[in-house]
């Protein structure tokens, strides 16, 4: 695997080699990282990721800082799956002054995550474009653990006509279903036994809906007490269309169910899609 520091030797590296499919990420890479590579080598010639930690998408009060940044044993995972290329910035090739243009979210970005996280994916759409840019991939693959990012970002390409088509990637998850995280890293032992609650959480709203006759509200307020009574600190529990996130209707089938919550000192979100 080569890595790449620059723009220019980037550019320079991928030039005449096929099709490229572009694996963002921000590090400290788990096997849903890799799963999002191994679905990137069905794509494309040449699987391309990038590891850059985005300032502008973290709130003055958040973890950028402290993120995890793990590159070597991260090197390591990447080459073992295959990726081709790395593409390792610093932040001052990214944003080589100061970034006055920004890309505002439409209104897929202005609740649930966009709310409890103002500026969070006015920062994710600026680098996504700013990464598509820079690499020029015929394919990008996101997961859709992040499912409220994956919309804003396809609804992004889809709206400035750009030429990359997005790929989405299944959850990976443990073995007791906590999909998995990079901030999964911060929860104590006790916490992650805990942690799992928000998926089985987000799993009876789904089944209650299935077996008919619930009323949404009451079960997204049912499931939210339920967490605040286990110690979180919830800040949604949603029901809404797949498409475009906005509140479904009776006759809407495609669903998902969303969820986040600070568990101690750590942030946790998942989703289940299902279809009623």
């Amino acid at each position: 695997m080569e890595v790449f520091e620059t723009v220019a030797s980037l550019r320079a590296g991928l030039a005449g080699r096929g099709p490229v499919v572009l694996v963002p990420t921000m590090g400290n890479l788990h096997e849903g990282h890799l799963d999002l590579v191994r679905l990137a080598r069905r794509h494309g010639r040449t699987v391309a990721a990038s590891i850059f930690v985005n300032r502008l998408q973290f709130a003055p009060n958040e973890d950028f800082d402290r993120y995890p940044r793990t590159f070597a044993p991260d090197c390591e995972k990447l080459g073992a799956v295959g990726a081709d290329v790395l593409f390792a910035p610093d932040e001052r090739e990214v944003y080589p002054e100061p970034q006055g243009f920004k890309v505002e979210p439409s209104e897929i970005g202005q609740f649930l995550e966009g709310e409890f996280r103002p500026g969070f994916f006015r920062g994710v759409a600026t680098v996504v474009l700013k990464l598509l840019a820079i690499v020029q991939p015929q394919v990008a693959v996101f997961g859709k653990k992040d499912y409220q990012q994956l919309r804003v970002v396809q609804a992004m390409v889809r709206q400035f006509n750009l030429a990359t088509e997005i790929v989405a990637g299944e959850t990976i998850r443990a073995d007791d279903g906590l999909a998995l995280s990079s901030r999964n890293g911060y929860l104590s032992p006790t916490e992650r036994a805990e942690a799992v609650r928000l998926y089985r959480t987000l799993a009876r709203v789904r089944d209650r809906l299935l077996a008919g006759g619930a009323d949404v509200v009451d079960l997204e307020q049912s499931a939210t007490r339920d967490l605040a009574e286990h110690g979180w600190k919830p800040d949604y529990v949603a029901v809404r269309r797949q498409a475009d996130l906005t509140p479904p209707s009776a006759a809407d089938r495609d669903l998902v169910v969303l969820g986040a919550a600070r568990l101690g000192g750590t942030r946790l979100i998942d989703n289940i899609e299902f279809r009623r």
